[in-house]
């Protein structure tokens, strides 16, 4: 039974550019559907492509497969008339006609913004193989180095958001251990920073204010600006130093520690790097 892919709201966009074309791509509940309409633009032909590849009973007999195997909602009974229909001269088909005829959900035509005829990225590689391999070659190629990128980016916030976490329990660890219950707020948020700035100073060799007053033209913090490696490095440091603090080591000596422990780690996490296992 193939899985039903339903469309809401398409909130999602990317865009990429496939032989100078700029192609709309967009996503919703994780599933892609790229612009035909965009794909049209950078041939002679423009819009009447999508009606002329639509009609082609080879491109039917594809859609009805790929419906038949991703759609428990799509009409086949509907697509055997249709099939038989192709086959005649003044044989007319849309991309609306063929949603409304066969519960098809591989495709969709979007009115406002984004307007024009989407489709799952299976059968926008279809339509682009239809107006030039060439095209689709390099269409297919945009397509995974955006989601390539996209990954990337992915991987990168889960570090920054497992950064977040452990300092959760890195600042948790300081009030339990450094903050005597009579210290007020302002206090409190001293012993904070400084703490903070420890692990600043172990990893970036600067305290947060001195990395503001050095990119005063930068938004956030110097964390925000870290790649992979020292937001794992930060990660793995946070856990390390509630632990020192429990055992109540000196601020000094657990500088000095964290100093070594961020040396060796990001040696070896650059070394991964260079054998391209963590990027």
């Amino acid at each position: 039974m193939g899985l039903k892919l339903i469309f809401v709201a398409m909130e999602k966009s990317n865009k990429i550019i496939v032989k100078g074309t700029k192609i709309t791509i967009l996503a919703q509940n994780e599933v892609d559907f790229i612009s035909l309409t965009d794909m049209n633009q950078g041939f002679k032909e423009g819009s009447g492509l999508i009606s002329k590849w639509i009609t082609n009973k080879n491109t039917l007999e594809y859609l009805g497969i790929w419906e038949n195997i991703n759609n428990i909602l799509f009409n086949y009974p509907e697509f055997g008339v249709i099939e038989k229909e192709a086959g005649v001269n003044r044989f007319i088909m849309s991309v609306g006609q063929w949603i409304e005829r066969t519960k098809a959900s591989g495709m969709v035509v979007k009115a406002g913004r984004y307007g024009g005829t989407y489709a799952h990225k299976d059968i926008a590689f279809h339509f682009a193989m239809w107006l030039s391999p060439e095209f689709q070659i390099y269409l297919i190629k945009e397509f995974q180095r955006l989601k390539e990128e996209e990954q990337k980016q992915i991987g990168w916030t889960a570090k920054r958001e497992l950064a977040k976490i452990n300092y959760h329990i890195h600042t948790d660890a300081i009030k339990h251990n450094l903050i005597p219950t009579a210290l007020t707020p302002a206090q409190t948020s001293v012993i904070y920073a400084n703490e903070a700035d420890v692990l600043n100073v172990a990893l970036f060799g600067i305290t947060a204010k001195q990395w503001r007053e050095t990119n005063s033209e930068l938004k956030g913090n110097m964390r925000d600006y870290a790649n992979i490696n020292q937001l794992i490095c930060l990660a793995n440091m946070e856990n390390l130093n509630a632990v020192f603090i429990q055992e109540n080591m000196p601020q000094k000596e657990r500088l000095i520690k964290l100093n070594k422990i961020a040396i060796q780690q990001m040696i070896v996490l650059q070394e991964v790097g260079n054998r391209k296992l963590l990027k």
